[in-house]
């Protein structure tokens, strides 16, 4: 849209089913998204309207709320979904807070999608060969991207926390500053558009699939969860006496109900389930532990006022709306029915039957299918567009023939 047009107020319309186009551009039935496919209003978010500082020319992006004509939010909106979450807590009286954890990959140029994503060239000449995580001067080969990666940041408003080089080759992570919700799934969307944008600038590609490159740790976006008293803004998961509450044990025992429902709503990708099979660090499982990364829901080592649940389950290419809010919407649902954990789990453990998740797409999605909570949560609309969406990128995968099916299997007899 014209800048003109934009401050004039004028309405941007757009079709309902395209908030259920799949990632190769087609469309479910139109059943899913109402067999008009009337329009729906794109209404922008006043605080989430930024000119983009790493355009040559002027222009602007607005997140916007995709809303019915009549008004009210669309049941497809993802955003919509969220703020609905929200609202539930804050009719009981509760805040949430979260923190994203982003995982990313910096490639370089990747021109036939036959062949395997390399490390770019860095200022010393050489590729990373996967020696630098967590190393001091591990993105000193790519300081020229990061450094406008830091300003274009601070430009968006988007405040950081910590930034490291991860264990993969050129892989990284970013943490956000924790906040409410809505406000941190804007960012993370936008710290998402912002890196590729960037990279381009760069000659550089990057990439936030969930397992880019085999044998190499996979991307996640892990999503720390506390609640506060809306009122006094302490943190309920806390007693005055700093002990953990009953509604943390609610909390957690809502999140360990929704995780294997909600496993394609975290995971909604082919290529999610790749990261998940390999299980350290990337916890394919709804055990819950204080400190242990093999677990799906860590209660990281901290004082009693930030005492939160880490759900580990989301990875780099999952929708930050969606994922944060089926995480707190399961926590909620926990609170709301006085559920209760299983016993945490320390050290090497076996996860019981009863806690392991689906493992493959197919799975997940069939697990979505019968799943009352999910439709209770989110509504019949949602659940069932998407997965009329997830089924048909699952279909179009399926639809071709890997390289490893060629290499291994066409010599057998």
């Amino acid at each position: 849209m014209t800048a003109e047009g934009f401050l004039e107020g004028r309405r941007l319309q757009m079709a309902r089913g395209v908030l259920l186009q799949c990632i190769m551009g087609g469309y479910p039935a139109a059943r899913f998204y109402g067999s008009d496919d009337g329009d729906l209003a794109l209404v922008a978010e006043p605080t989430m309207i930024h000119p983009l500082p790493w355009s040559d020319e002027p222009r602007a992006l607005a997140i916007c709320d995709a809303d019915e004509l009549s008004g009210e939010s669309s049941n497809l909106s993802t955003r919509g979904q969220l703020k609905k979450v929200i609202a539930r807590y804050a009719a009981r009286g509760l805040a949430p807070v979260v923190a994203t954890e982003l995982e990313f990959f910096v490639f370089a140029p990747n021109t036939d999608p036959t062949q395997a994503f390399r490390p770019p060239v860095g200022l010393d000449g050489r590729r990373e060969d996967g020696q630098s995580a967590f190393s001091v001067s591990s993105n000193n080969g790519l300081r020229p991207f990061f450094n406008e990666v830091y300003k274009c940041m601070a430009a968006l408003g988007l405040p950081r926390d910590t930034f490291m080089h991860e264990m993969g080759v050129s892989q990284f992570e970013i943490n956000l500053l924790h906040g409410d919700p809505l406000l941190l799934a804007d960012q993370t969307f936008l710290f998402k558009h912002l890196l590729k944008e960037v990279a381009l600038k760069h000659g550089l590609s990057v990439v936030c699939m969930a397992k880019p490159l085999a044998h190499t740790p996979g991307s996640s976006m892990h999503i720390h969860q506390s609640i506060v008293d809306s009122n006094s803004g302490k943190n309920v998961f806390s007693d005055e006496h700093g002990e953990p509450t009953a509604m943390f044990r609610h909390f957690i025992a809502g999140q360990q109900a929704g995780m294997a429902d909600f496993t394609a709503l975290f995971a909604p990708n082919v290529n999610s389930y790749q990261r998940l099979c390999h299980p350290y660090a990337s916890p394919n499982n709804a055990c819950w532990s204080h400190d242990n990364r093999a677990a799906g829901l860590r209660i990281p080592a901290s004082s009693p006022v930030a005492r939160r649940v880490e759900n580990r389950l989301p990875g780099a290419d999952a929708n930050p709306y969606l994922a944060i809010a089926a995480s707190l919407a399961a926590g909620l649902h926990g609170i709301e029915h006085e559920l209760e954990p299983s016993e945490a789990i320390q050290g090497e453990f076996e996860v019981p039957d009863n806690l392991s998740l689906p493992c493959t797409l197919h799975a997940a999605l069939e697990r979505l299918k019968r799943s009352q909570l999910a439709r209770e949560l989110f509504g019949q609309e949602f659940i069932e567009g998407y997965i009329a969406s997830k089924t048909m990128e699952l279909t179009s995968f399926f639809d071709e023939i890997t390289p490893w099916e060629r290499r291994v299997l066409a010599a057998q007899a």
